[in-house]
């Protein structure tokens, strides 16, 4: 399989996933809230197509993407969202809780910018082991205004630890556009101030955004310190939930249809062979109806869990 077909495979799942959970989210049967990433997949699966196995990622509330794009466990992420004992944190995360440790999927959070000091520390942590681990502490530009963005830059600097901030620039935090709140679209200035090799790419060029991704992350490995990489993109539905917002007022469809024109799908979709396309397209239908059908059949935690992973229990 070449490069453009586990590409294209990679951000047709996502989105195929999400799509799901659109359709399904008015039913009830999903029992949290879900941020969806259609239109931003192409961000996660190039960066994670740089990443060995063994590094880890740090995702934000907006995580299926790279939960999905690191090898997470799709079974145990639908029931997840399901609020079923199967799921990746036993039902009672949901959709902005993912975790799958054995993939290098460190927990999301809910919060703005909590999972950057987190990445920072565990990154810290490998310098202290000596390993040759990289951490990708993934976040939005709303991020960027936390004072854990830049404590945490300025640490990993300081100490040449091996992160890779990756900001998935969508211009807006929540339903604020960039410029209402930061006087000048600068992220990458504000990276450098700190000492960190920063560079903006293209969220929607998939291929480009790997080989731009495995540099910076061979740079990382070396030990030549944290690097920052600002990737431009777009969400194509709403902060939260499964649905379009045009009508909101915040932001247009016509600023979205240069973005919609540019969709990492259809882009890499373009360079395949409809045969090949069409092969890849029913595979990936079996495996989400085979996720969504265990969703589905899995019991929800019994009642003794409801303690369960409180308290310290007696060894």
């Amino acid at each position: 399989m070449n490069q453009t077909e586990v590409f294209y495979r990679q951000v047709l799942r996502i989105r195929r996933v999400e799509e799901e959970v659109a359709r399904v989210y008015p039913t009830d049967k999903i029992k949290s809230p879900v941020h969806l990433s259609i239109g931003q997949e192409g961000v996660s699966v190039g960066i994670c197509a740089a990443l060995r196995k063994t590094d880890v990622v740090c995702p934000t509330y907006r995580g299926h993407a790279l939960y999905l794009a690191k090898g997470g466990d799709l079974n145990a992420m639908i029931a997840e969202l399901y609020g079923k004992v199967t799921g990746c944190t036993r039902g009672k995360g949901g959709s902005m809780h993912l975790i799958d440790v054995a993939a290098g999927v460190l927990g999301a959070s809910a919060i703005v910018g909590t999972t950057i000091p987190l990445a920072v520390g565990y990154a810290y942590a490998q310098r202290v082991k000596k390993t040759d681990t990289v951490v990708a502490s993934f976040f939005g530009d709303g991020a960027v205004d936390e004072g854990a963005f830049h404590e945490s830059m300025n640490f990993a600097a300081l100490h040449k630890l091996p992160v890779l901030f990756v900001c998935e620039n969508n211009f807006y935090s929540i339903h604020s556009p960039q410029l209402a709140r930061q006087p000048h679209a600068n992220l990458c200035d504000r990276a450098s101030s700190y000492g960190v090799k920063s560079e903006q790419l293209d969220g929607c060029d998939v291929p480009e955004l790997y080989a731009r991704a495995q540099a910076a992350v061979e740079s990382v490995r070396a030990g030549d310190g944290p690097r920052f990489l600002e990737c431009m993109t777009y969400r194509f539905r709403e902060h939260v939930g499964p649905n379009e917002d045009f009508h909101a007022g915040y932001r247009s469809r016509e600023e979205a249809e240069p973005w919609f024109a540019r969709d990492p799908l259809r882009l890499l979709g373009q360079r395949l062979d409809p045969i090949v396309r069409t092969r890849i397209e029913a595979e990936v239908e079996l495996e989400i109806a085979d996720a969504f059908a265990f969703a589905e059949s899995s019991p929800f935690p019994p009642s003794e869990e409801l303690l369960a992973d409180v308290y310290l229990e007696a060894q």
